[in-house]
């Protein structure tokens, strides 16, 4: 059930046994945030940062709600932890900056599809 301001983005399926679930968009927004504000500003949206997968997602489904700037994900780089993924909204493209960088973010919620 979604809650008042906030967007269907459509069910992302479960790799390695996970479970599918729903992915929901929230409301608010925020922008000129580094990540560790970031992620802590989506916790207190009782949200979470989106993954790449969720990220690219929004981008298909939902991509007019965003603003066509970068956004931040909850995914440091593999190798390189001081450096986190986000996606472009205005090109698509997915790439990493820099935990100080000062991005955009939104908060996601996962619905379970079971």
């Amino acid at each position: 059930m979604l809650k008042e301001g906030e967007a269907y983005a459509g069910l992302i399926l479960g790799k390695n046994g996970e479970s599918d679930y729903h992915l929901v968009l929230l409301a608010d927004e925020t922008s000129d945030v580094s990540w560790p504000a970031a992620r802590e500003w989506a916790g207190a949206q009782d949200g979470e940062l989106p993954t790449r997968r969720e990220l690219a997602l929004l981008f298909a489904n939902l991509r007019e709600r965003f603003d066509r700037v970068w956004y931040w994900s909850s995914e440091p780089h593999d190798t390189r932890p001081q450096l986190v993924w986000g996606q472009n909204f205005a090109s698509g493209i997915q790439t990493v900056y820099g935990r100080p960088f000062r991005g955009h973010a939104r908060a996601i919620r996962r619905i379970d599809a079971g």
